[in-house]
């Protein structure tokens, strides 16, 4: 009898648990305006115009937070432009909505490289190894990166101009 308690609660959990699940939905799909406007982002990409090209991803996402390829494209587009903390930052947007998108990891993982963040990389890229089982190229171009290591800085002196005096 001292268990019973218990013994009730986990059934009650159980009943709760099922119950929750048989009412679960599939997601609605992805607004057609919203992936209309990832096909122009590529497009205008693919025509050299990443202004335009962003500003279609970016409009993208405000019609339909849920198109993670619009954030994947996103991240790419600021990569592009040389800002890998956006990047990174995107790509984690991207990751929330499929903690499993391969893409968005190995180009996560490579902001992270640009970063200096390696070790950060590295786990980024064991995640994509385990997702893909056999090799893929999101996972090869990701250790193409951190076999490459961060860009190295370099800092130029320009000297000041000095003044004669007579």
């Amino acid at each position: 009898m001292r268990y019973m308690p218990v013994a009730v609660a986990a059934s009650l959990a159980l009943v709760s648990i099922s119950t929750s699940l048989q009412g679960q939905r599939a997601a609605p799909p992805i607004d057609p305006r919203s992936l209309q406007l990832l096909a122009d982002g590529r497009a205008a990409r693919a025509a050299g115009d990443l202004n335009g090209a962003v500003d279609a991803f970016e409009t993208a996402v405000a019609v339909d937070p849920r198109n993670r390829a619009a954030f994947v494209a996103l991240a790419d587009a600021a990569e592009a432009r040389g800002l890998p903390g956006k990047a990174i930052r995107l790509y984690r947007e991207a990751l929330l909505l499929d903690p499993n998108d391969v893409t968005a990891l190995a180009g996560q993982g490579e902001a992270l490289v640009a970063k200096g963040a390696v070790n950060r990389a590295r786990e980024n890229l064991a995640k994509v190894r385990a997702l893909c089982k056999t090799g893929c190229a999101p996972a090869t171009q990701l250790a193409a990166a951190i076999a490459k290591g961060p860009p190295v800085a370099t800092a130029q002196v320009t000297p000041k101009p000095t003044t004669q005096t007579p």
